[in-house]
């Protein structure tokens, strides 16, 4: 996409938020610096928010919707700094490089602020998101109240301006679908390179050295949330991100991981045998997680409800627990008692965009969300078995999880990461080769 058409895609956004505020002002800041020790920051990461609204990729920066324009509070140009930090747009190349109305340095927000709210109904900013955001948004308000008997008003309502875009980012325009699809690929070529890399006697943390390299090789600029690499009984921690183990011949690995691309996240989940085969009980365990997102992959589709996916794997996910033995009963015994809820104690799915666990609520006035073309969500099905009384000792410290990214289109879904492979053969294949080939 050209930069005249970049540039449109965000004022279109800023359009369509300041006709949902209708009267009113919108404030709608990036995320600070964050300091990790010392002097030493963290890399810098924009608001997900302001990011959608402006393309805007500095700290320090305000977004500002008042009287239909939008307004930029930003960093100054300073030479000394650049020398330093690097380049700075400074307020007037922002405004003509990002399209807004105008655009200020960021000192002048406060000064700049209560004028623009007088005689405003309402302020709409992130309410309570940050203690110092808030005290701000107050001080702003009393300024303008105190001008109270010169016949000045100040807004009366203060609303949380995050439901309005999180509305606004749960359908993904094509622009978005363009960059979410290419960090799908890349995420997926880094699966196929770990199932390449991955022997007996190697490290997770070389694993994971490898998902990294093939990430930034490929232009994305972070992994979009830090790469969870779990060999053997580590893959029944869903959370597990030491990585720090040594892969045994025999465990199966477990690699939950995707990359950040201009903003955009990707988030896929394979599992694999170390030593490139499946055994027995790996692949009986596997071959149902398989099925059951197979199941909820095809309920992806418009018109259905966000819940029918993940009631689709569990039916299918309890139905292999019971042929596996791994619980006793009937599957509507499992299923109203939830008793598979032992071995799968997670959902099946998130929102996924901006943010890995992106905006937009699961359910409206007390009802599921239907499904409509333009959303992105994830599908990850999973069985993790601890070691305990009554369960086939076969399947002790199997954890398995298969997660794909989907798209939501006309007549049924995109899996956006099918590039990875996930049936058995298809990846015993893929680390023979590899095998051969080194």
């Amino acid at each position: 996409m050209n930069l005249t058409e970049n540039t449109a895609t965000f004022r279109r956004r800023r359009e369509r938020l300041a006709q949902d505020i209708g009267a009113g002002v919108a404030v709608i800041p990036t995320a600070p610096e964050r300091v990790r020790n010392r002097d030493t920051h963290y890399p810098y990461r924009f608001d997900s928010h302001f990011y959608y609204l402006t393309g805007f990729p500095e700290p320090e920066a305000v977004l500002v919707l008042a009287s239909r324009k939008a307004i930029l509070f930003c960093r100054e140009k300073n030479a000394e700094r650049e020398i330093w930090d690097g380049f700075r747009y400074g307020p007037a190349e922002a405004r003509e490089r990002f399209g807004f109305d105008e655009a200020h340095p960021i000192g002048e927000l406060d000064a700049m602020l209560p004028a623009l709210l007088e005689n405003q109904p309402a302020l709409f900013y992130p309410v309570g998101a940050d203690a110092g955001w808030d005290a701000r948004a107050m001080g702003w308000l009393n300024t303008v109240r105190a001008k109270a008997r010169a016949g000045t008003a100040a807004p009366d309502r203060v609303q949380d301006v995050r439901s309005l875009i999180d509305e606004m980012r749960l359908l993904k325009d094509a622009q978005e679908l363009a960059v979410m699809r290419r960090a799908a690929r890349i995420t997926a070529a880094a699966h196929r390179r770990a199932m390449q890399q991955a022997r007996p006697g190697r490290n997770e943390y070389e694993i994971e050295a490898e998902l990294l390299h093939e990430f930034r090789r490929n232009g994305a600029q972070f992994p979009a949330y830090w790469p969870i690499v779990a060999g053997g009984a580590n893959a029944t921690v869903l959370h597990y991100v030491f990585n720090d183990a040594p892969l045994r011949d025999g465990d199966l690995l477990l690699i939950d991981a995707g990359c950040e691309l201009d903003g955009y996240a990707a988030d896929l989940t394979r599992t694999f045998p170390v030593n490139g085969r499946f055994s027995g009980a790996q692949r009986e365990l596997y071959e149902v997680v398989l099925a059951a997102q197979a199941a909820a992959i095809a309920a992806v589709r418009p018109g259905n409800a966000w819940n029918d996916p993940h009631d689709a794997a569990v039916r299918v996910l309890a139905q292999g627990m019971l042929d596996l033995k791994l619980l006793p009963g009937t599957l509507d015994a499992v299923l109203e008692k939830e008793t598979y809820k032992r071995f799968y104690m997670h959902r099946t799915g998130h929102w996924l965009g901006l943010d890995v666990h992106d905006a937009g609520e699961y359910k409206r006035n007390g009802k599921w969300r239907t499904l409509a073309p333009g959303m992105t969500l994830t599908v990850e099905p999973g069985i993790y078995v601890r070691p305990a009384d009554g369960v086939p000792q076969a399947f002790h410290h199997l954890g398995i999880r298969i997660e794909d990214d989907v798209a939501v289109v006309e007549g049924g879904c995109e899996v956006l990461t099918a590039e990875a492979p996930k049936a058995v053969d298809d990846i015993e294949a893929l680390m023979r080769d590899a095998r051969g080939r080194a």
